[in-house]
């Protein structure tokens, strides 16, 4: 069968792959406000099924209500909140929960339609079998990550955090990469450096948004306001950067080391990505070229839009722009990547 009647014929799954990759880009924003908010400790309890319903009357609100109030977080953070200000907390928890029970639903269903229609072989079956085991697991880690603030703290760990941002991203890649080889055509020729530092974008970028959900977690990006010293330094000195022990703690729960850690990995970013393009320019005048040029732009106004959130000590609007603008960055690098990769066999 030719690449091209192959292609016609996986447009079906083409279609719906994009559309979980969108679902889920959806709900690493969602989950982004809900985060920025203060809302992941609003529904205190995992109900995988009936959960999806929300309070329906006045008594089912103060009996959520009621089960918040036993947590440290109302305790310490929001003794005050009315039941007012609790629903706002509540449906922005809610509706992140509810786009994964969606993602869910819109994988299994036409995943069991399609591998009856004979349109998904067993080499994309196991493919999408191991995707849509990371999304169970993705449930399961994120009840992991909001049991941790409702007894001993009032907030989450930020490494669980970290795990549970990153594997949405694997899962929104995985999906994007199926997606963009089921095009039906072949790999576009480029030279193996070429293609190894796309692959070195990729996972750059996914270092830098599990860096960005310990910025987030700690508070790191409210401490020094300042750009592009830290505190007077572009390096601040190395009893600023590691004083806890072990030395390597001070990654994860050292504020100023997670922010420095945070600018050091997205000026590394700008490198790559800017040498990338530089490379293809020099070397062949491919489509790929184009799409450097564009994940080289986007990667400079994620970084400008980082620098403006970070000099305004980071306020809801702009935070959650730089998160959606983390997810747009990934999206291309991932794209770009998948063009270079032979086509996908069904």
């Amino acid at each position: 069968m030719s690449q091209a009647v192959t292609a016609d014929k996986m447009k079906p799954v083409r279609i719906w792959l994009w559309v979980l990759a969108a679902l889920v880009a959806a709900t690493l924003i969602v989950g982004g406000a809900t985060r920025l908010t203060g809302s992941g400790l609003s529904i205190t309890e995992w109900r995988p099924i009936t959960g999806v319903i929300p309070p329906l009357s006045t008594t089912d609100w103060l009996l959520e209500f009621d089960k918040y109030r036993q947590i440290p977080q109302f305790l310490q953070v929001n003794p005050d909140i009315t039941l007012a200000g609790f629903k706002f907390i509540y449906w922005w928890e809610w509706t992140h929960r509810a786009l994964a029970r969606l993602i869910g639903i819109a994988f299994a269903i036409p995943f069991v339609v399609f591998v009856w229609r004979g349109l998904i072989g067993r080499r994309m079956f196991w493919q999408l079998a191991v995707l849509f085991a990371l999304g169970g697991l993705q449930g399961v880690i994120g009840w992991w990550m909001v049991s941790s603030g409702l007894a001993a703290r009032n907030d989450v760990s930020q490494y669980r955090l970290g795990v549970h941002l990153t594997l949405a991203c694997l899962i929104f890649v995985g999906l994007i990469m199926l997606a963009v080889r089921l095009r039906g055509r072949d790999a576009e020729p480029v030279r193996k450096p070429v293609r190894m530092t796309a692959w070195t974008a990729v996972v750059l970028v996914l270092v830098q948004i599990f860096i960005g959900a310990l910025v987030a977690k700690t508070g790191a990006g409210l401490t020094v306001n300042t750009w592009p010293l830290m505190d007077g330094h572009f390096i601040p000195p190395f009893e600023q950067l590691f004083p806890m022990m072990p030395r390597w703690l001070n990654l994860f729960e050292n504020v100023m080391t997670i922010q420095f850690t945070h600018r050091m990995t997205a000026y590394a970013i700008f490198a790559v990505a800017l040498f990338h393009a530089i490379d293809l320019w020099r070397g062949e005048r491919s489509p790929a070229l184009v799409r450097a040029a564009v994940l080289l732009l986007l990667v400079v106004l994620q970084a400008l839009l980082g620098i403006v959130t970070l000099l305004h000590v980071s306020p809801l609007s702009l935070s959650l722009a730089h998160q959606a603008g983390a997810v747009a960055v990934l999206g291309m690098a991932t794209v770009h990547l998948a063009r270079m990769m032979p086509q996908a066999r069904p």
